[in-house]
């Protein structure tokens, strides 16, 4: 069952709870308008084996991970081989269809901005590009493995969706985190989470919740909050904030002997 922390910042487990089914998907919906956010969503969505329906997304732009499994998607119809730590952009508009060789299931996150809703939308699949499509001129499948590091303090980040593949409204990124306590801060955004290696707490205000790999979190506007990494080693999450921006763009709080809070813009 979901956590909800202060300020209605929210913890769930990957699949707990019953998933929405249909021809060989299942999708998981975490955060969106149902519960609390303005405009980001979460879900997680599971392919099994053979080729899924079309999963179309009339107005919102999306991002997703594969966080498990490899398989060859078609993006309106033009075909591209995915694996783990790869990030995909949709634009409003576009088909998804999987083709997913088994035996393993492909696990994706999808993020949708604004937030359409928890329906499925699905149509016929899509495998042959439609003769009005144009080629896009920059390739919407990313790999991390070909994203420059950047640091941040002593936190660092890859940039996986953004301006650069065609996408302006959503930032998508997976972020690294030392063992310890990050200060507190918030941002002026929206912002999921996913944590892919590592345990600690997600603290939002003095509450706080056990996070582990595959924990998904929602993070609302200017809530206060903090990930603490309690493990021996690094921790990774995948995030996504809406609007687009700098994922080292936030603003710190601290704590004065008279336990007020105070921000600090820091980029």
């Amino acid at each position: 069952m979901a956590r909800t922390l202060e300020g209605g910042c929210r913890v769930w487990r990957l699949k707990e709870g019953r998933p929405r089914t249909a021809e060989g998907l299942k999708a998981w919906n975490r955060a969106g308008r149902a519960s609390g956010a303005k405009a980001i969503s979460l879900r997680v969505l599971e392919f099994g084996p053979g080729r899924s329906p079309g999963l179309r997304n009339a107005t919102a732009d999306e991002v997703l991970y594969v966080l498990d499994g490899e398989a060859t998607v078609y993006l309106d119809g033009r075909p591209c081989a995915v694996g783990p730590e790869t990030g995909i952009y949709l634009h409003p508009g576009a088909c998804l269809t999987v083709d997913n060789p088994g035996p393993r299931h492909l696990t994706l996150l999808s993020s949708r901005c604004p937030d359409p809703g928890d329906a499925l939308l699905l149509t016929a699949p899509c495998t042959v590009p439609l003769g009005a499509t144009s080629t896009p001129s920059r390739s919407p499948v990313v790999r991390l493995a070909d994203r420059p590091n950047e640091a941040t303090g002593d936190r660092s980040y890859q940039v996986l969706v953004d301006g650069s593949v065609g996408c302006h409204a959503v930032t998508q990124f997976v972020g690294t985190i030392p063992p310890g306590r990050a200060p507190d801060h918030f941002h002026h955004y929206e912002e999921v989470l996913c944590i892919l290696d590592g345990r600690g707490r997600m603290w939002a205000g003095r509450s706080h919740s056990p996070i582990e790999p595959g924990s998904c979190i929602f993070l609302p506007r200017r809530q206060v909050h903090c990930v603490e990494n309690a493990g021996p080693g690094p921790m990774r999450l995948l995030g996504v904030f809406y609007p687009a921006g700098s994922p080292a763009a936030r603003v710190e709080t601290y704590r004065s002997a008279s336990s007020r809070r105070k921000a600090k813009p820091r980029k």
